[in-house]
């Protein structure tokens, strides 16, 4: 967008947005403070704002950098930014911002070639915890990892850690000395290498600008106005580069919710938000909370839940108000043991389905990343697909890749319809008028379905849209791994759901230990970061939402466990679950499966499918195995479904192992129940004594 508008266009900008956002989006150059909670529209409220600077002529598109946590979340800036006519503004995550600062300066500060990024610091936390006496095991080097990363996201040095720990009562993965250690070898390898991990894109940036004037200088005249997203979140480090970017300057406005500072673990801290207007008395303060996202039930429900919070400064007591019409009352539910609970999700998944809620609009949260195995089988196991976030990206899969190169090939063909165009393209590589019934076919059907909606979407905002300027579009959101959505159920942490909403929500496994999680019990501070996760996933609900939990980990165990605290309070007096947690509680059942080779319990649900102890050794046959794998995957192309939904790997491992010779003992595995031996019983039974009469 070039040159300024008239007020009325500027006016017809601002249609649209309730009177908070457009207080926010139209207020005058210079700091401003958005107080906004989840679900309130925050994302347009602020890329409005960039716009409104834009047309009232204060700042050139091209002068506005906007930062955020995610790439995610920047891809969605960059393409709200892109739909309002502001295709200059840059929108990027602090690192990539850091980064291509950085390599811009670089011949100019350092003079020699750049060094190379470290995309995974684990080799040289290794070899630094070996020169410092240290274990390498993975387990080991991840915490080290962490910790240094906490380190220098907190600005401290090899030299100032054990105080600063030993101030602050850190619980750390080793004696301090040893840690700082660790650091200080990590950092000189790097040096000598001549390689850069993710936080020092930061501190070199930040000290080229704080050291080099005319640097500084440069960059400050070519970006003149700061728009900071999710700045809850801020490290110091972050909040460090900010300064240096500004250089004094206060065309900054800042977005953030205290109510959602999740990861302090990090380093990360709302005392930048809270603190803003101190720092700048004369700045605008805007509180968003209408919220659009969540039906009232689901408001009322996350009001209950930060309300009870402890010590809330006054900047972080938002409290929403739904404005959506109402929805269903949230469901609570308690079960016995996981996998009790976890089939009772897949069956409620199901419903939902039946019901017209499309997989993609439904998510099932955790804690931990551990506790979603027993929701994977369980969905397999009702052929509900599903997609694990974090898993294989959605830019790396085959046929990701060869729909991009056909794309790019075709670039000169010549269309007057980009969506008609890329449908043409990727006729050739797979996508078909109608989809196939199910499978692996099915998943690849889907992926270029995707990419046939993000050309709708950028000919629904961009004029004149045509195959070059989408195969753009397509390497920025594969560099930043912005990917389109893909059906299938999610299952995710609560971390890695900061950001993302569904029409349906399932918190499970809230049980005392898990959420909370164990190790922050007797720590005020980190119980109170727990609650607040457990609110980022209460508000990730639009309209239905579960909460559950199981008294016990595994069947047979003993039901020992407590629901969540942060749940009391929450369930209606009448409902059964509250009428369970005051009834006196049943005795323990007994240990109902045992170790085949020792006799010990079996507790882990991996242990319990095997039919044995982790600790006792396996007796799988590798060749069966093999046999079984093979059957696995003939049954699943003539079924057209991925090859988990006939068994697991850890089924056939078990299988394998145990080596069932009648239906009664193939039963007998867990996770073959009458559905699997009805459907494969005759087959699997077959590949099994098959291979025991050749033995």
């Amino acid at each position: 967008m070039t040159g300024v508008l008239s007020p009325k266009s500027r006016t017809r900008l601002l249609d649209g947005l309730d009177p908070e956002q457009r207080a926010a989006a139209s207020a005058p150059r210079g700091p401003v403070c958005v107080l906004a909670g989840a679900g309130t529209g925050k994302t347009r409220t602020i890329t409005h704002r960039i716009a409104h600077l834009v047309m009232s002529g204060h700042v050139s598109a091209g002068q506005v950098l906007a930062v955020t946590f995610t790439t995610r979340a920047a891809g969605e800036m960059r393409a709200r930014l892109r739909g309002l006519g502001v295709d200059a503004a840059q929108a990027l995550t602090f690192h990539a911002a850091a980064r291509r600062q950085l390599r811009y300066f670089w011949p100019r500060v350092v003079g020699d070639r750049p060094w190379d990024l470290l995309e995974n610091k684990f080799r040289y936390v290794g070899q630094a915890a070996t020169r410092a006496k240290l274990g390498t095991e993975i387990e080991v080097l991840r915490d080290l990892a962490s910790e240094i990363e906490w380190a220098k996201a907190s600005l401290i040095t090899p030299d100032d850690y054990p105080a600063v720990t030993a101030r602050l009562q850190r619980d750390i993965p080793a004696p301090a000395p040893q840690v700082a250690e660790v650091y200080r070898n990590y950092e000189q390898l790097k040096t000598a290498a001549q390689v850069l991990d993710f936080d020092d894109l930061l501190l070199h940036t930040t000290a080229v600008l704080e050291e080099h004037g005319v640097v500084a200088e440069e960059f400050r005249d070519r970006y003149r106005c700061f728009v900071v997203d999710e700045y809850q979140d801020v490290t110091p480090l972050q909040q460090r580069l900010l300064d240096a970017w500004l250089g004094g300057r206060d065309d900054l406005t800042v977005v953030g919710d205290a109510n959602q500072t999740i990861y302090s673990f990090g380093g990360a801290s709302p005392k930048s938000l809270l603190e803003f207007t101190r720092r700048f008395p004369e700045a605008t303060v805007v509180r968003l909370e209408r919220d659009y996202r969540s039906t009232p039930e689901v408001v009322s429900l996350a009001n209950q839940v930060i309300g009870a919070a402890r010590g809330r400064p006054a900047g972080s007591r938002l409290k929403l108000i739904g404005q959506r019409p109402p929805g269903p009352q949230p469901r609570f539910a308690e079960f016995d043991d996981e996998a009790v609970e976890a089939g009772a999700v897949a069956r409620r998944v199901r419903e939902l389905l039946d019901g017209g809620v499309a997989a993609s609009e439904i998510a099932v949260l955790y804690r931990v990343n551990a506790q979603s195995e027993a929701y994977e089988s369980a969905l397999a196991e009702a052929g509900i697909p599903y997609l694990v976030r974090g898993g294989e990206r959605f830019f790396n899969r085959t046929e990701v890749r060869q729909a991009m190169s056909a794309l790019r090939a075709a670039s000169g063909e010549g269309s007057s319809d980009l969506v008609t165009t890329v449908r043409s393209v990727l006729s050739r590589v797979g996508l078909t008028e109608s989809p196939p019934a199910g499978g692996a076919a099915k998943e690849r059907w889907d992926a270029l379905l995707a990419i046939v909606e993000l050309a709708e979407e950028l000919a629904s905002t961009v004029a004149d849209a045509d195959l070059p300027r989408f195969n753009t579009e397509l390497d920025q959101r594969a560099a930043a791994q912005h990917p389109p959505t893909v059906e299938g159920v999610t299952l995710a942490s609560l971390h890695a759901a900061k950001g993302l909403e569904w029409d349906a929500v399932f918190l499970v496994g809230l049980a005392e230990g898990t959420m909370p999680i164990m190790h922050a019990d007797g720590d005020e501070a980190s119980i109170e970061e727990e609650r607040r996760l457990f609110y980022v996933g209460v508000t990730r609900a639009r309209e239905h939402l579960w909460l559950s939990w199981a008294l016990a980990r595994t069947p047979g165990a003993r039901r020992n466990r407590r629901r969540s605290r942060f749940l009391y309070g929450l369930i209606p007096e009448d409902h059964p679950a509250a009428r369970a947690a005051r009834s006196p509680q049943k005795p323990a059942a007994p240990v109902k499966t045992r170790c085949r080779v020792c006799g010990g319990p079996l507790l882990e649900t991996l242990d319990i499918k095997l039919g044995r102890c982790g600790r006792c050794p396996s007796s799988v046959d590798e060749n069966l195995l093999e046999r079984l794998k093979s059957w696995r995957a003939d049954r699943a192309r003539e079924l057209k479904v991925p090859p988990f939904v006939v068994f697991t790997d850890a089924t056939l491992m078990a299988v394998a192992e145990q080596r069932p010779l009648d239906e009664a003992a193939l039963v007998s595995i867990s996770g073959i129940g009458a559905t699997k031996l009805e459907r494969f019983g005759t087959g699997i039974l077959g590949v099994v004594r098959a291979s025991a009469s050749e033995s």
